[in-house]
């Protein structure tokens, strides 16, 4: 259950990520609100997983999902520019958390 819950909130990272770019510097209400209600729910979330994985595994796997899904979204909305490269080390960080939990 741990699991799901960190992976469910590293997605919430990405959400809150998008969310505050679009607050426009928290001056738009409805980016805000939701930057902020998926803040507290991507937290909450990574400390429920915390109380049954290590810090370090939890941190880095909600960190990697909320950053590469933060990313495709910003190259699908066109925001930022797609490249093999940037795939390919994207490609790497998805590695590296998968194998986060395969060793745990």
């Amino acid at each position: 259950m741990s699991w799901l819950v960190l992976v469910l909130s590293g997605m919430l990272e990405a959400v809150w990520a998008a969310a505050l770019d679009r607050s426009q510097g928290f001056s738009r209400i409805v980016p805000s609100a939701v930057f902020a209600v998926a803040l507290v729910a991507s937290m909450a979330g990574l400390a429920y997983a915390m109380r049954d994985l290590p810090v370090g595994t939890a941190y880095a796997v909600w960190v990697g999902i909320g950053a590469v899904l933060t990313i495709v979204y910003a190259m699908s909305t066109g925001q930022e520019p797609i490249s093999a490269l940037k795939l390919l080390f994207l490609a790497m960080i998805v590695a590296g958390v998968v194998g986060l939990k395969l060793v745990h």
